[in-house]
């Protein structure tokens, strides 16, 4: 390597740890302005938290514990589902440490029993978010942290996970676009500033680009391998375990990851390399296996059915379709596919937040997102067609890996689209009947980073015959729309008395 060269490289990789640091601080700031406990499972998802750190895994569905519960009842704000026109002097009560102690005390009481009596029908979800979150916790109590303080710290755990995330997506987009400069820097600036408020919230969705990301990695490096090694056995395994760990609904990226590994077993018999990549597979097969299965026992054993699914879809009162109503669903007509589909992709950008009962991402942005995603994406999936790869001057690899970036987002929004035709939900809030669409894009983040790689390069063939000045500025306009625009939609968040700012 030359010095010029070598240089070059070195200011890249600054680059892309100053992009982590900024997003970093993007997370924090964002998540210490929004007050415990947001409308999308906050509550639920602690509670779980707090039962890991005490050695204690759920067994069935459980009600919330009074250590969960007295930090619900004193850092509760209702600023998410609640409206100030709710009190009597049309605003909220203060906060309940800023009032006399005996009312506190009172208080306290009465919200710890009503708390106690929730429950959590999320016991079924599988463990490593939790798990972390426990490690986690405990070192903020080791550190001192308590009351508040301590709570805001488990919420910054995102910090660490975004921030690896922004250097996974570099790692990705190196490895496919490695002469590419605006691809490599594009996908981690992009993941940067995404205003996804799941980022700012104690949830297992957080934690999928992660885990995800590293297993996309393995797979597109295990289709370009002669004869794949054990090491790289290895880390797949535990990218599969990893995935399938945090978050049931990543099933459909690990159905893409699992036929990639298929075909290319198929491609090494044909070879006859089969049996050199024999211990890879090995591996590949002991260090997935192993923790799948025994969850899957766990939950088996303990909740009656091999993913535990069935006792949240008894609570919230949810009941199979027949076969034949499937095909009565809305979203097989032009508006109510645009519904689901426009709806599914605003929220995989913005998140799904709502304050004094309204969402807090604007719909015009929203639409936007979506208009981008089509046009980006869209051109992306034709650039990886054989017949217009060599126009628009995409490599063989190049194309492969861009397959599989298409087949795991398609993937994710096809399994939400086929949860929302099978079920009758009756009276739930929503998804409901009146509007049967299972579209919240927090639950597909695991396929976050291959969604990037295709819209980037959809923008990065748009602006191609510009030159590199025009896709950096354009990028950087993107940037900036999404940093207004967020800052918009949550500043009120910003003033409300509950969040970490006035502790």
């Amino acid at each position: 390597m030359n010095l010029p060269t070598f240089f070059t490289k070195l200011k890249e990789r600054t680059l892309v740890f100053l992009l982590c640091c900024l997003a970093a601080v993007h997370v924090f700031i964002f998540s210490a302005a929004f007050p415990f406990f947001n409308n999308v499972d906050e509550p639920i998802h602690f509670d779980l938290v707090v039962k890991y750190s005490q050695g204690h895994v759920p067994r069935g569905l459980e009600t919330l514990s009074a250590d969960s519960a007295v930090y619900l009842s004193l850092y509760n704000s209702m600023a998410y589902l609640g409206a100030p026109a709710m009190f009597p002097d049309g605003k909220f009560p203060a906060p309940p440490w800023e009032q006399p102690a005996e009312k506190m005390r009172q208080d306290l009481v009465v919200n710890m029993a009503n708390w106690q009596t929730v429950i959590n029908y999320e016991c079924w979800q599988p463990p490593l978010y939790y798990a972390l979150g426990g490690l986690w916790w405990h070192l903020g109590q080791w550190c001192d942290f308590e009351g508040g303080r301590l709570l805001y710290w488990l919420r910054f755990l995102n910090v660490l996970v975004v921030a690896a995330s922004v250097w996974l997506g570099y790692a990705a987009a190196r490895m496919i676009f490695p002469e590419n400069q605006f691809m490599r820097l594009g996908v981690p600036a992009l993941l940067a500033f995404l205003p996804q408020t799941a980022f700012y919230s104690i949830e297992t969705d957080a934690l999928s680009p992660l885990c995800f990301g590293a297993l996309f990695i393995c797979l597109i490096q295990w289709m370009r391998a002669d004869v794949t090694g054990i090491q790289l056995g290895m880390m797949a395994g535990l990218a599969f375990a990893a995935t399938f760990l945090t978050k049931l609904t990543n099933l459909p990226l690990l159905m893409v990851g699992f036929l990639i590994i298929l075909f290319k077993t198929w491609q090494l018999f044909k070879a006859g390399k089969l049996r050199a990549s024999r211990r890879a597979l090995a591996m590949l097969a002991l260090c997935a296996g192993l923790p799948i299965g025994g969850w899957l026992a766990w939950c088996k054993y303990h909740f009656g059915s091999f993913t535990g699914g069935e006792l949240q879809i008894k609570y919230f009162g949810w009941t199979h379709k027949p076969f034949s109503e499937w095909w009565h669903h809305p979203i097989f007509t032009p508006h109510g596919f645009w519904t689901f589909v426009s709806g599914l992709v605003a929220t995989f950008w913005q998140g799904e937040f709502w304050w004094h009962n309204e969402p807090m991402a604007s719909p015009t942005t929203g639409v936007i997102y979506v208009i981008l995603s089509i046009c980006f994406v869209g051109l992306a999936s034709i650039a990886i067609i054989p017949r217009f790869s060599s126009i628009l001057s995409t490599a063989e690899s190049q194309r492969q890996a861009l397959w599989v970036s298409l087949g795991s987002f398609v993937a994710a929004v096809a399994f939400f689209g086929f949860l929302s035709i099978i079920y009758d939900f009756h009276n739930y809030p929503g998804p409901s009947r009146e509007h049967p669409y299972f579209a919240f894009g927090r639950h597909m983040l695991g396929a976050l980073i291959p969604f990037l790689l295709l819209f980037v390069y959809g923008l990065d063939r748009t602006l191609n015959r510009f030159g590199i000045a025009a896709k950096f500025l354009a990028l950087a306009v993107m940037i900036l729309f999404m940093l207004v625009s967020e800052i918009a939609a949550n500043w009120p968040a910003f003033s409300n008395e509950y969040n970490w700012f006035h502790m």
